[in-house]
Parts: structure tokens; C-alpha cells; sequence
């Protein structure tokens, strides 16, 4: 939830789960394509990645923000933009959906913390697998070993500084929802259009 945009929020459960999942089963793709140098290979991964990580994403970000769908598309979109960014929402209506993404936000951001040894363990293997992969594998296997160690440094290192400075942000956008005056009777977040 933490690394899902505005954007990817405007779609209805279905474009979320097919968004991430997409970008994962991509992404995911193109390490076996380094590794093992196989189009085929690289599109099973897609094929079968992107339904799985993206129907769990998609529950996973229904259960952390529920009130997302009495939101219209572009309300959510601006929800999470302003909450991401620290700003006012602009819309009194949409003060308490500011403060329902928040409050979902800083559960997921909390849960992470718990896979922060996992991530230790896989990269203090990937190290392993990458000198190994280096010594006595293929160029494509060694970049691939190599890749997946970064990406567990990033995770260890550059991540936690991105998700305090988020914190930082939805606490200030929290801070100014609870201070915008209440919307008159009848003007409610399912007064506007319909959420798809």
C-alpha cells in the first residue's frame, strides 16, 4: 500500500489488482529473462505472477483502506495524492476518507516492518548465490544474483527512510483533515459520482 500511487487508486478493485500485478509479473519477468536469456520462460512468469500478486494485492488494499469504495474514482485519487504528500485534501467531504487512508497506511507500513528479517535473510543468500553465480555460473545468472542483492539493500537501507519521510507526510495530512470544518448535511463522499 505504501508504494501504490494515486493513480493506481482511481481504478476500481479490478484495474488495481490487474495494475499491480502487472508491474510485478514485469518486472519479475525481466529478471528470468536475464538469468536464463528465455522469452518464454520470462512470459510464463507474467502469465501466472500477475493474477496471483495481483489479486492479492488488490484484497490486501481493500482491507487496509474498506471505505475505499464508497469513494468516487477521482476522490480517491485525490485522497491518496494529498495524503501522500502531506497536503490539505480541499474538499471537506473527503477530510474523513483522508484520515481512513492514513489510519490504513500506517497499519501496513507497521506490518512491514515484521518482513524486515526475511528481507536480511534472503539478501545475506542472494549475497551467497551472487558470488557463487559469479565464480562458477553464467554472466546472465551472475547479473541476475547480483540485481536481486541490490534490491535487498535498497529494501534495507533506502526504503525505511522513504516510509518515515511518508509517515511524515500523512501525519500533516492528517493533521489538517481533522482541522477542516465539518461538510454541511447531505454532503457526503457518496454525493458525488457513482465508484466504479
Amino acid at each position: 500500500m505504501a508504494l501504490v500511487p494515486g493513480v493506481v487508486w482511481q481504478a476500481g478493485p479490478v484495474g488495481r489488482a490487474l495494475g499491480a500485478g502487472l508491474a510485478a509479473g514485469v518486472f519479475f519477468a525481466a529478471f528470468v529473462l536475464i538469468e536464463s536469456a528465455s522469452w518464454v520462460a520470462a512470459a510464463a512468469v507474467v502469465v501466472v505472477l500477475t493474477p496471483l500478486h495481483g489479486i492479492r494485492t488488490a484484497r490486501r488494499l481493500g482491507r487496509a483502506w474498506p471505505g475505499a469504495g464508497e469513494l468516487a474514482p477521482d476522490d480517491r485519487a485525490a485522497v491518496v495524492r494529498a495524503t501522500r504528500h502531506g497536503d490539505p485534501v480541499g474538499d471537506a467531504r473527503l477530510a474523513p476518507a483522508v484520515l481512513g487512508y492514513a489510519e490504513g497506511l500506517r497499519r501496513v507500513c507497521a506490518e512491514d516492518q515484521l518482513r524486515r528479517w526475511v528481507v536480511a535473510a534472503v539478501g545475506v543468500l542472494s549475497l551467497a548465490l551472487a558470488v557463487s553465480d559469479t565464480l562458477t555460473g553464467s554472466a546472465g545468472e551472475a547479473i541476475a544474483s547480483w540485481l536481486l542483492l541490490v534490491l535487498c539493500v535498497l529494501d534495507l537501507v533506502w526504503y525505511p527512510r522513504r516510509r518515515a519521510l511518508l509517515m511524515e507526510r500523512v501525519a500533516r495530512a492528517e493533521t489538517a483533515a481533522r482541522a477542516t470544518p465539518s461538510p454541511g448535511p447531505g454532503a457526503g463522499p457518496l454525493d458525488g459520482p457513482r465508484p466504479t
